[in-house]
């Protein structure tokens, strides 16, 4: 959310920012209903201040013995119209308070220009895509092939954009996800969260998630929405919060599954596992203050780095142009793994600075050292650590066989009990 006093100093560059996402202007409208909202606060404060003073003037009229009734009169007139304005700004504070809600992000100056995905600049890259002695094949067929992925019994049971892991399949996501929990937690510094997965409204409106985004959320009949991904908990523990400088920075991790309807996404990846409406992923949550924010970004997209570097898949870290950056975002890295079945880079990774967007939104906030009154909002940061289903598509692919069976990267060994090969039974 957007610092309304910033939108009406700056409504310029308001328009600006959001040129650059290529969307409309919208400093006309929002200032229109700022101006609303003040001339009503206005004229609330003006009928106050009246009300006070023909109050006393009742006092002073009656002490004398003389009659008050005409200035009696305009105190009841008066209280019957603040009634009416009281509730008028309520509800204007309220539209203007939900438009807010729809403007996205102001991007970071250092977001490269562009309308779309095509503008992102490659920033480096890590690790040689193998050559195959034979034709690669896609997760999907590997999977099927070696009897370990069902999609058929999914579709019965859920429909589509499910399935079912087996047997080495579902022991090597098991292992991804604890492979990276223990990276993190043991190596960098982040604390594991449990959190829950069921939210309420206000949650997701804290982290941007709505009313943006309502079409892409599962929400429950007692009206708890499902969280699309761990970052809604994470953030929002912070929510309503004054922190102080000293618990800054604060880093959280936590696997869990994710729930997503995809409603943006026909007809995209209808084939496999990349695309699901429910999947798991590791988390990386940063809460900090402005001064520590751009490197604890640059500090968690090689958090992320480190555990496709450990499972040696090569991929790359590309910055996302001003058209791609999401809506609660003011930059975003993407890291993209090879898919040898693809013949491509695909996104296991987005990890992003939000600035005070959201903390904004949740009114999180920090009071700086040697201070007793003021307080700022902390930033907040997130990225996945990794996708674990994409994650194991990119073993299956990378690490496939000839004969169809997947090579288990040595990372991972320990945690399928020392088994190098998964072979169909």
């Amino acid at each position: 959310m957007l610092d309304i006093k910033w939108i009406r100093d700056n409504p310029a560059g308001l328009d600006a920012a959001l040129a650059r996402r290529g969307a409309a202007p919208r400093s006309a409208e929002i200032l229109e209903l700022d101006a609303n909202h003040r001339g009503v606060i206005t004229e609330l404060q003006n009928l106050q201040s009246r009300r006070n003073e023909a109050s006393k003037q009742i006092g002073a009229v009656k002490s004398k013995g003389g009659d008050a009734s005409a200035l009696m009169a305009e105190v009841a007139t008066i209280k019957d119209r603040m009634t009416e304005l009281e509730g008028k700004e309520k509800e204007v504070g309220q539209y203007l308070h939900d438009v807010l809600m729809t403007v996205p992000n102001v991007l970071d100056v250092t977001v490269p220009e562009g309308r779309d995905e095509s503008a992102n600049v490659e920033l480096r890259k890590w690790g040689t895509p193998q050559t195959f002695s034979f034709a690669a094949k896609d997760h999907a067929d590997i999977g099927q092939g070696l009897g370990l992925l069902d999609f058929d019994q999914a579709a019965v049971i859920s429909g589509a954009r499910f399935s079912i892991l087996k047997g080495a399949l579902a022991c090597m996501e098991r292992a991804l996800a604890q492979f990276m929990l223990d990276t993190h937690t043991t190596e960098h510094g982040f604390t594991e969260i449990n959190p829950p997965l069921l939210v309420k409204a206000e949650a997701l409106q804290g982290s941007g998630q709505l009313p943006k985004f309502v079409d892409d959320l599962y929400v429950t009949t007692a009206g708890h929405w499902l969280i699309p991904t761990s970052e809604v908990s994470l953030v929002n523990m912070v929510a309503g919060k004054i922190l102080s400088t000293a618990e800054l920075p604060i880093r959280l991790t936590a696997f869990t599954p994710c729930f997503r309807s995809e409603a943006g996404a026909a007809g995209k990846d209808t084939k496999g596992i990349i695309r699901q409406h429910q999947f798991e992923k590791v988390e990386l949550v940063t809460i900090c203050t402005p001064e520590q924010s751009a490197a604890e970004h640059e500090r968690i997209v090689k958090c992320a780095e480190t555990i496709l570097q450990r499972l040696e898949l090569p991929y790359r870290v590309v910055a996302l142009c001003a058209g791609d950056v999401g809506f609660t975002m003011a930059r975003t890295f993407d890291l993209e793994v090879w898919l040898p079945g693809q013949n491509a880079y695909r996104e296991i990774s987005s990890c992003s600075n939000g600035h005070e967007f959201q903390a904004r939104r949740m009114n999180a906030r920090f009071r700086p050292d040697g201070e007793t009154k003021g307080t700022r909002f902390v930033h907040t940061l997130n990225g996945s650590g990794l996708a674990v289903g994409r994650t194991l598509v990119a073993v299956m692919e990378n690490y496939q066989e000839a004969d169809g069976s997947i090579r288990v990267p040595k990372a991972l060994q320990p945690y399928m009990g020392g088994i190098d090969l998964i072979r169909r039974g």
